[in-house]
């Protein structure tokens, strides 16, 4: 049996960056507003209108590269991926990121029964998936 106080709710995902002013701006741009400051811990709190907290962690190293060592070096390591967040329209999404010049690097497309995804990086390239849910009668309509 579960132990009740363990995984009660979703708080929020940390994502190590190595720019403040360009990473927050960023995910400013996306629709995230930073909250509060944690000063002794390099990191602040940003939140979306509809409550959707991440972490910045401002204490990673630059690359030139931009490369993810989780996803894109041969030896796949274990490790947290990429977060995912839900939007309402992926064509509208899609229009935005390539009208601001954000590459698209993969999607969008229907992944599984039930959602249209697509995928950016930021500008340390850390992944994040964006994920339209469709409805049983989208489903059957979207090959």
């Amino acid at each position: 049996m579960m132990n009740s106080q363990i995984a009660i709710a979703y708080d929020h995902v940390g994502i190590r960056v190595s720019n403040r002013q360009q990473s927050i701006k960023f995910y400013e741009s996306l629709g995230f507003k930073e909250t509060y400051r944690i000063p002794e811990a390099e990191a602040n709190e940003m939140m979306t209108s509809a409550g959707v907290r991440i972490n910045l962690i401002f204490n990673g190293a630059t690359t030139k590269d931009r490369k993810n060592v989780l996803l894109d070096e041969a030896i796949k390591q274990p490790g947290i991926t990429h977060p995912a967040f839900v939007i309402n329209d992926i064509n509208q999404f899609e229009s935005w990121l390539l009208k601001e010049g954000i590459e698209i690097t993969e999607g969008p497309k229907k992944l599984g029964p039930r959602r249209m995804t697509l995928f950016i990086r930021d500008p340390d390239g850390n992944v994040l998936e964006f994920n339209q849910l469709l409805s049983e009668e989208k489903n059957n309509e979207i090959i």
